[in-house]
């Protein structure tokens, strides 16, 4: 029979535990931040990824209201984002020369009847648009007053297009997931 007697001071024991313990966390932090710089960061809208992009988002007739709902509920965790989108001039008396909404119509649910919505977007030749109008802008979403504060985008691109198809939008969701990232 053989017996071998190991003799441990307590010390050395901790200080061998805590050494593994450190390399571990070390590993463990490293294989964190390299997979943060290594992964996409392409988003899309209401995963529940909230990480800021500089890429333009996309409205579409799907996601316009819940997006249009979402930015208006927490502006300012999207000031600065950039959008792109088509929609008609409108205009009410209280706004600006340099300014229009940029509109849909949204079906009211259950029902027939549709309201208009809409961002309020500013441009220095806004009254070279004719009212209703169909353009398709790009922009970014900054704060604006109407009656309070309200998104406002300041357009960078504009372009004359035509009627879509189906103008009328969807009411939002009951559902939508809120993400501080429009894609």
């Amino acid at each position: 029979m053989f017996v071998c007697n190991i003799k441990v001071s307590r010390t050395k024991f901790f200080k061998g535990i805590l050494a593994v313990m450190a390399i571990v966390c070390i590993a463990l932090a490293g294989m964190g931040i390299f997979k943060m710089y290594s992964s996409n960061h392409e988003v899309e809208i209401f995963n529940g990824n909230c990480m800021p992009s500089n890429e333009i988002a996309y409205l579409t007739d799907e996601n316009y209201t819940n997006i249009l709902k979402e930015v208006h509920e927490n502006l300012d965790t999207y000031i600065g984002q950039k959008i792109c989108y088509t929609g008609y001039v409108y205009r009410v008396p209280e706004i600006e020369e340099n300014q229009f909404i940029l509109a849909r119509d949204m079906q009211l649910e259950n029902t027939n009847q549709t309201v208009i919505v809409g961002f309020l977007c500013t441009l220095d030749n806004a009254k070279d648009f004719d009212t209703y109008s169909w353009v398709k802008i790009t922009g970014s979403i900054e704060k604006g007053y109407y009656f309070g504060d309200i998104p406002c985008i300041h357009i960078a691109e504009i372009e004359k297009t035509e009627e879509p198809e189906n103008c009328v939008v969807p009411a939002p969701d009951e559902n939508f997931i809120e993400t501080s990232v429009i894609y």
